[in-house]
């Protein structure tokens, strides 16, 4: 494992994008951000991820009084006819998100950035997959609703948990709509010398 001013922090409290890496074997820490995650009205949910990625990490690393060299960033959009869903307030806002995405296809797009503290170099993109909802019934988004499931997820569901069942296919990456490409970040953490894959 790193010493801690030579390791990886990543810059979000989503439990999600921690079970994310994790799951892979990569030791961080988690140190969120306090970046406004408001959209600017000129930029596109591609360019909004991107962003918003890249002030989460630089801003986690311009603390001094933050240990670390790595700083991984990360923000996840749901896009319906190019309008940005977020996370729902409540219940009829939840249904009318469900509602609206029945029975078709919507984009995720997650934005990445790692930050290398002692280079100053950054690597960002963002990531775009395809998610494809089954045509839900009124009983199936009314007993979705009712699990509580959908209310701090954007899009207001979750394809990692019970909201799975929505989901026939996707075109693109898993990990992405979970929250975090993951195949990309670890490219990413590589090129800049955080990790070394299967190394002896």
């Amino acid at each position: 494992m790193p010493e801690e001013s030579q390791g990886i922090v990543l810059a979000s409290a989503s439990p999600r994008r921690c079970e994310l890496l994790e799951q892979v074997g990569i030791p961080f820490r988690i140190i969120p951000s306090s970046v406004d995650e408001t959209l600017l009205a000129d930029e596109t949910a591609e360019d909004h991820a991107i962003r918003l990625s890249r002030d989460k990490a630089l801003e986690v690393a311009g603390r001094q009084a933050v240990a670390g060299r790595w700083f991984i960033g990360s923000d996840t959009v749901v896009v319906r006819d190019n309008v940005v869903l977020g996370k729902p307030f409540d219940a009829a806002e939840a249904r009318q998100m469900l509602t609206s995405l029945s029975g078709r296809s919507h984009r995720v797009i997650s934005g990445y950035a790692v930050h290398d503290r002692d280079s100053g170099r950054t690597i960002s993109a963002a990531v775009v997959t395809r998610v494809f909802f089954k045509k839900l019934t009124s009983r199936e988004i009314e007993g979705y609703i009712a699990t509580g499931e959908p209310f701090d997820k954007a899009g207001a569901y979750a394809i990692q948990g019970i909201g799975s069942f929505m989901v026939p296919r996707i075109e693109g990456s898993y990990t992405n709509v979970v929250g975090l490409p993951l195949c990309e970040v670890i490219a990413a953490l590589e090129e800049l010398a955080a990790i070394k894959l299967f190394d002896k």
